[in-house]
Order: structure tokens, then C-alpha cells, then sequence
């Protein structure tokens, strides 16, 4: 029986919003606040708790009064994937609708979203992600192209109106009935809250729905702007190479899962055409004695290799051979709590 199957669909958006500590109550209210301030308006919002009990009484609690907004447990085990596959089975829109716990939506977000659903072949919608530097200011060492790492849309992403192989779950929306069929997030590939923070729960899930439905349409609208918190912790070198070694994981599986040609398709481009552009800006300002070249030329290239080498031992993983064994001990040691 597909886990879905008992939802009842009706108009509009179902805003999923998957929650998993304390550390994040402001944040978290500052996402649910900006969600039922757009200007097309939610048809509901749900917020779900990942096996949290006492952040789930807690948001229970103070949204008790409030009937657009529904407090769940996740059903599924700890992660992303789990819980927004929650959201799913308890919404009731036409669209789900994701944002991330630390991140704020602009007012226009969602009617962006409702505008290129206007075409029946498009089946999800994704935005543009905005850093929110706790600092104020982004470090003049972290390069633009690298703004992957901190979940934001970096330099180098097709602008405006485009077609993607792939939309970010932390800023994204899919037609409700495609999401059903297709079973929803694959888990074990996103995030569960102890591990490496590991990604791309969101490729393998679209890059299912095109096989699944040759003529789909996948959309990015550049004008759909949310803006995600960066915290202290998340401007260093060495997260930017833990993020990175845990993309590269996460790109190994999603390649084991659907192949190689599909699922480093966009890396590939990225790694050819945007990555020896911004390495070139970076010489050039060093050179020229501008803030932070030698830095961004040092932060790309220890992203790209941490990146090739999380690729490489998830690789062997997926062959049945074991990687090196402190890689994923060094990483830990670099992730922020």
C-alpha cells in the first residue's frame, strides 16, 4: 500500500517545514511567521518533529491557537527524508511546498511557486536561496561558487526562469500527486541529525520523477527568494571541506541509485565551466592584491578535493570496499554541533 494514499488532495499549497532541535525555536517561528505572511496565502503549513519530544509539546503548545498551523511527529526513522515523506502523507494540497527550519521566505515566494504550475508538465518548482550571514557580512575569503555548501544558490547557477535537472529541498515545491507515485524521499541518503551532513535526497527524487514521466518539467524561478541563516559555526574552511566530503558521499549513492550519467550530470558542468572561472577571479584578485583572493582560490580547491575524495571513498563503499578509515573521523571532527 503506498504510504500516501490516504490523503484527500485539495487546492493550493502545503507548506512542510521539518524541525529537529531547540537550538532553532527562533529560527523556527521566524520560518512559520514568513510562511503565513505571503501573499498567497498557504492553504496549510505543517511543521514536523524529528523524534524530538520536547520540542514536539513545545510547538504543540504554542501553536495550539492556530489552526493553519499542524504540529506532527515524524513517523519514519530520524532524517530529512523521513520527515518531509511525513509532511507528504499528511498533506493535503495540491503542491508541497519545503523550507528549511533557518531559513525566512520572501512574501512573493509561493505565488512565484503557483505561477509555473500554470504549465500541467511541470511538476516541481524550485527558488533562490539566499545567505543571511550571522556576521553581517559574508567572509571575504568564501568564494561565491562555493555558497553549496551553506545550502544557498551559488554563482554559476543558471539566472531567471530555467529548467533543472534537479530542484533544493530547502527551497522547493512539487505537484503533490507526482510526489505520491513516485513514493516519495528515498531515505538513507539525506540527513539524520547525528551523522555527516550529507545531502542530495532531492537529486535521487527527481531525477526518479524524469524517468518516471519523460515529458516533466522542472523549474527554478529565481524571483521564489527565501534566506538562509549561516551561523558562525558554517564560515570556516574546515565545514566548507566537511560539507563538501559529505556531498561527495551523498553524490556516490545518489549515482549508485539512478547511474552516473544522470546523477553527476550538473557537477559535471560545475566542475568544467564554473569551478576554472571562479579559481581564475581568484588568482587574478591575489595578484592584484584584492581582499580575500588567495583565500577563495584556497577555499575552492579544498572544496573540490574533499568533494573528489568523499566521492571516491563512497564509491568503493558502494563496491564493497572499505575507504580509508579516518576520513569520516576527521570530517566529524571538523562538523559543527
Amino acid at each position: 500500500m503506498n504510504r500516501f494514499a490516504h490523503a484527500s488532495a485539495t487546492g493550493g499549497f502545503s507548506v512542510v517545514i521539518c524541525v529537529y532541535t531547540e537550538e532553532r525555536w527562533s529560527d523556527i517561528l521566524a520560518a512559520v511567521a514568513s510562511v503565513r505572511a505571503q501573499e498567497l496565502p498557504a492553504h496549510e503549513l505543517v511543521l514536523v518533529v524529528d523524534h524530538n519530544r520536547p520540542l514536539l509539546e513545545r510547538l504543540v503548545l504554542h501553536y495550539a491557537a492556530t489552526a493553519a498551523v499542524r504540529v506532527l511527529a515524524n513517523t519514519g526513522p530520524r532524517g530529512l527524508s523521513a520527515g518531509r515523506n511525513t509532511g507528504i502523507a499528511a498533506a493535503v494540497g495540491e503542491f508541497v511546498a519545503f523550507l528549511d527550519d533557518d531559513a525566512v521566505a520572501e512574501p512573493a515566494w509561493l505565488r512565484h511557486f503557483a505561477a509555473a504550475y500554470t504549465d500541467p508538465a511541470v511538476l516541481a518548482v524550485g527558488g533562490r536561496t539566499e545567505p543571511l550571514w550571522s556576521s553581517g557580512r559574508r567572509p571575504p575569503w568564501f568564494p561565491e561558487e562555493l555558497d553549496w555548501t551553506v545550502g544557498c544558490t551559488y554563482r554559476g547557477h543558471p539566472p531567471g526562469l530555467v529548467r533543472v535537472r534537479n530542484v533544493l529541498g530547502g527551497n522547493a515545491s512539487f505537484r503533490r500527486a507526482a510526489l505520491t507515485a513516485a513514493g516519495g524521499f528515498t531515505t538513507g541518503i539525506g540527513r539524520d541529525g547525528r551523522r555527516l551532513p550529507l545531502g542530495c535526497e532531492e537529486t535521487e527524487l527527481c531525477i526518479r520523477l524524469a524517468r518516471a514521466h519523460p515529458e516533466a518539467v522542472l523549474l527554478v524561478d529565481d524571483r521564489a527568494v527565501i534566506r538562509h541563516r549561516v551561523p558562525a559555526a558554517r564560515q570556516r574552511l574546515g565545514y566548507v571541506r566537511t560539507r563538501a566530503y559529505a556531498e561527495g558521499l551523498s553524490k556516490a549513492l545518489v549515482a549508485r541509485s539512478v547511474g552516473a550519467r544522470d546523477g553527476l550530470a550538473t557537477e559535471r558542468r560545475y566542475t568544467t565551466r564554473v569551478l576554472p572561472a571562479a579559481l581564475g577571479r581568484g588568482v587574478r584578485d591575489f595578484v592584484a592584491a584584492r581582499p580575500g583572493g588567495a583565500g577563495r582560490a584556497v577555499a575552492l580547491l579544498t572544496g573540490l578535493g574533499a568533494a573528489a575524495a568523499g566521492y571516491a571513498v563512497g564509491t568503493l563503499r558502494a563496491h564493497g570496499v572499505a575507504g580509508p578509515p579516518d576520513a569520516d573521523r576527521a570530517a566529524r571532527e571538523e562538523e559543527p554541533r
